[in-house]
């Protein structure tokens, strides 16, 4: 079945040379804004880490990393990352790093399960980034001001692009737009969660939806969350459930939305009890990661994932992310492609 959906008619603003040089641009300038707005500094990240630590982000608990034996380490099995939720948690320990401040990192990953389409790609690549952050600042005012200053680094990349590429005109809005995901049901009763994320976001050009992972009014939840990294079940003060959501921006070239980064406050030890018992995965408990949580040796966090391609897709005015990163399309696509003047590279 086709999922991808192309734009009737599409040129693009910047030839492959253009574009090549203006990913390095906007990836050099948005990551020198995350790290000094958000106080972080780069580390080195692993592609793969071993199976059976708990390290690894199981995303929605049902994809399967890819994986093989290490043949030096009596048959241990390492997995290729999906993201790096909770290795940065641990990282955050290891390098003692103090509070208000935090680590960013490339991360790369491999996730075989996507369905290919023209946002997502076997190949992920985003900046993974973690802050250390004090008990009282596990709220959702604290979540919503990390928010707008992430997406104060997207318009000044956005910005500076455009005095480079003068046919590259700015399109965000200046603010960002908050809504609850139990809020967004209500709003929208009749429509899909999917269908609510495009009305919203179609409405306001950037929104952040809080509250993803947790059971909403209907008994649903707006999308699935592994139980162990975002804290979706805690009360906030704005009298819903959870601290962590999804920053989604519209695109115009394609008309619909896009999900540049997942984040959020990360679960403390009663939130990791309660999130493992009520998903029905008490077992991790024995795992290290899990261990390490629960005896108090990591730090409480906020953290997520910002897609590279994506907000390079977006600040390009691409209609596939296929023009921003070599990767491996059926060949229907790629066919379809061409005659859309769409250059996969």
């Amino acid at each position: 079945m086709k999922l991808y959906t192309l734009p009737a008619t599409y040129t693009p603003l910047l030839d492959l040379k253009q574009t090549e040089l203006a990913i390095k641009q906007i990836k050099e300038t948005f990551q020198l804004n995350l790290s000094s707005t958000l106080r972080l500094r780069r580390v080195t990240a692993p592609l793969f880490v071993l199976q059976g630590t708990g390290l690894n982000d199981d995303l929605n608990g049902y994809e399967n990393a890819v994986s093989f034996p290490i043949q030096d380490m009596n048959g241990a099995v390492a997995e290729v990352v999906h993201s790096l939720a909770k290795w940065k948690r641990v990282t955050l320990a290891e390098y003692s790093i103090a509070k208000g401040y935090g680590i960013y990192t490339d991360m790369n990953a491999i996730r075989a399960h996507e369905e290919l389409d023209n946002l997502h790609s076997l190949y992920v690549d985003q900046w993974d980034w973690e802050r250390v952050i004090t008990e009282e600042e596990r709220t959702v005012k604290f979540l919503k001001q990390i928010v707008t200053d992430i997406y104060s680094a997207i318009l000044h990349t956005e910005f500076t692009l455009s005095e480079c590429y003068p046919q590259l005109k700015p399109s965000l809005p200046e603010k960002i737009e908050f809504i609850h995901s139990e809020e967004l049901r209500r709003l929208y009763p009749e429509l899909s969660p999917k269908e609510r994320e495009e009305a919203i976001t179609k409405k306001h050009k950037a929104v952040f939806i809080i509250g993803i992972g947790g059971k909403l009014g209907d008994g649903e939840p707006h999308d699935n969350r592994a139980p162990d990294y975002d804290d979706y079940t805690t009360p906030n003060e704005d009298g819903f459930m959870g601290l962590n959501g999804d920053l989604m921006v519209w695109s115009d070239v394609l008309g619909k939305a896009v999900e540049l980064s997942s984040m959020g406050i990360r679960v403390d030890k009663e939130a990791l009890l309660h999130q493992l018992a009520i998903s029905g995965k008490e077992e991790r408990k024995k795992l290290y990661f899990h261990k390490r949580m629960l005896d108090g040796s990591l730090p409480l966090s906020i953290g997520g994932g910002i897609g590279q391609s994506r907000l390079c897709m977006l600040l390009l005015k691409k209609a596939h992310i296929g023009e921003i990163q070599s990767s491996i399309w059926p060949e229907e696509m790629r066919s379809e492609c061409r005659k859309m003047n769409i250059p996969l590279i």
